[in-house]
């Protein structure tokens, strides 16, 4: 059974009294423990897909299914719990808490699953080991390098042990070699087992993959297994 399950997905915006199809009938599977790129330029619909895969955003029509449960079903209290153990999410910008340190941050995503302190300490500093910053759990955000945030924003997206781990040009504010540290990072996370699927405009970054799914205006143009495979 596949992971991920989209069957004819839509997603339609009404601006100016204009309909605009941001994507238009895309269905695509996922298998656990693929890793996928999902690549397309600006404006092609893949920011759009990511939000759907990750129940931030619900289609106009078409079926979405996780682990065999279609999500359009689903209620709030059932997409919120899809969307904190579930779905790791990586941005970005990081998105992580200025004024809390790094071990706080990663324990966040725990608090809403009802964790307890110590429950959350412990695996908060098991994570940030993974991702080698066992040195810098006490360090806040700005103490920290780029790829050093990048790095607590991969753990806390860890944390929840997650079925599928989301990132969303994860590279985009790093310089090349942050970037490939942060890419290389991926790889040792997917051979750990991890399914991942990385949203990104960059052929390059893309090429990591196992597989690259292109969208083009709203579209699946291609979908084939990358280079490197």
């Amino acid at each position: 059974m596949s992971l991920i399950e989209t069957v004819d997905l839509w997603k339609t915006y009404v601006m100016g009294g204009e309909e605009i199809h941001a994507l238009q009938g895309v269905s695509i599977a996922i298998d656990p423990g693929e890793y996928v790129a999902i690549m397309g330029p600006s404006g092609s619909g893949k920011s759009t897909l990511m939000n759907l895969i990750g129940c931030l955003d619900t289609p106009s029509r078409g079926t979405y299914r996780l682990n065999g449960k279609s999500v359009d079903q689903m209620n709030d209290d059932e997409l919120a719990h899809i969307r904190n153990e579930e779905i790791g999410f990586v941005f970005q910008t990081f998105n992580l808490l200025p004024r809390a340190t790094a071990l706080h941050n990663v324990e966040l995503p725990m608090v809403y699953a009802g964790m307890t302190s110590s429950q959350r300490e412990t695996r908060a500093k098991e994570v940030l080991s993974m991702v080698e910053l066992e040195d810098r759990m006490t360090h806040r955000p700005n103490e920290l390098s780029g790829g050093q945030r990048q790095r607590v924003a991969i753990a806390r997206a860890l944390v929840n042990s997650p079925s599928i781990l989301l990132a969303d040009e994860p590279t985009g504010n790093l310089d090349t070699k942050t970037g490939d540290e942060i890419i290389s990072l991926f790889g040792r996370l997917h051979k750990d087992g991890n399914t991942i699927i990385l949203i990104t405009h960059e052929a390059d970054v893309a090429g990591h993959a196992d597989r690259v799914v292109q969208i083009r205006d709203g579209r699946v143009e291609q979908d084939r297994l990358s280079d490197k495979t």
